[in-house]
């Protein structure tokens, strides 16, 4: 099949920008995404929240980055703290996969705050994001 260089790029132009991309790579682990290829890394951090609001910072901003066992996630951007607080936050999702070790590697394009009723329902297991907060 010959395909000039053009017609790739222009191909999907008038493709709404909003719908998903197949082959975009992104699994949902429910209360987080991960990127699947090795070298794929997230342009921002989407927090979602149970409410439907949606904060993204930049992961270029991204100045520091702490795990408390006790306190959940804190991450610094260029002024504001978030703090994301809930269970099993460095605990394996998957094999291989973690929430705080996929934020450090941006990794991690959006995180989810769990909905009261599905936290009952969650294994002990299960990572689970009870709150986001922003300052």
């Amino acid at each position: 099949m010959n395909v000039s260089v053009l017609d790739k790029y222009i191909k999907d132009r008038d493709a709404d920008p909003a719908a998903p991309v197949e082959g975009e790579g992104t699994d949902d682990l429910g209360a987080f995404g991960w990127l699947r290829g090795v070298r794929e890394r997230a342009v921002m951090l989407e927090l979602r929240r149970r409410d439907g609001s949606t904060t993204a910072f930049g992961y270029a901003w991204l100045e520091q980055a702490v795990f408390e066992p006790s306190e959940g996630i804190t991450l610094h951007f260029g002024g504001k703290t978030v703090k994301i607080v809930g269970t099993n936050l460095n605990s394996e999702s998957q094999p291989n996969i973690r929430l705080f070790a996929g934020i450090v590697r941006h990794r991690v394009p959006w995180i989810q705050e769990a909905a009261e009723s599905d936290m009952l329902a969650m294994s002990r297991e299960a990572t689970v994001i009870e709150r986001i907060d922003v300052k």
